[in-house]
């Protein structure tokens, strides 16, 4: 019985010491991935707020960060979309926002073709992808500009901040894939 008892302890402690070491082992990966990026402190904590993180090798950890800014860009589709219910009577700022609309929606797309060429390891491709993401909301900005008179809106302003940050981590990642 004893000896039962301590044969227990023992492959307790070594599952739960494997397991810390393991726990470790990412957190490096996830670090020393984010250290080649340009937003070291955005790249940890995005990586680090995602569950498959600890089981991601870098290529993985590239993937977490795409899906990011899918969400990302999505969501601003969505948000761009629905303020054209509330400017009905403008129909200079509803062609505006229906065209930012759509250059986040396509900025999305890119982003899931570079899940597939993640998947087929073509990073070369996958590059070009993440860089058609982040150039989209560029030309919704410039789309804003053209107009006389219309501002570019704060929190769209904010959003392609969020999404150029993101896209810039991806990259970074993708470089540090094909060394």
């Amino acid at each position: 019985m004893a000896t039962s008892l301590i044969f227990l302890l023992l492959v307790t402690l070594t599952f739960s010491a494997s397991t810390l070491i393991s726990a470790k082992s990412n957190t490096t990966i996830i670090e020393s991935t984010c250290k080649t990026t340009n937003y070291y402190k955005f790249c940890v904590s995005a990586l680090k707020s995602d569950p498959r993180s600890p089981t991601a090798d870098t290529k993985g950890l590239a993937a977490i960060m795409v899906g990011v800014g899918m969400t990302n860009a999505t969501s601003t589709a969505t948000y761009l979309a629905g303020n054209l219910s509330t400017t009905v009577n403008d129909t200079v700022l509803k062609k505006v926002l229906q065209d930012c609309s759509e250059k986040y929606t396509l900025a999305a797309d890119s982003l899931r073709l570079t899940i597939q060429d993640l998947d087929n390891e073509a990073y070369d491709y996958a590059s070009m992808h993440v860089l058609a993401a982040q150039d989209y909301p560029n030309v919704c900005r410039n789309i804003f500009r053209r107009v006389k008179g219309l501002a570019y809106p704060v929190e769209i302003r904010r959003r392609e901040a969020s999404l150029r940050r993101i896209c810039g981590v991806v990259s970074d990642i993708l470089d540090r894939l094909v060394e």
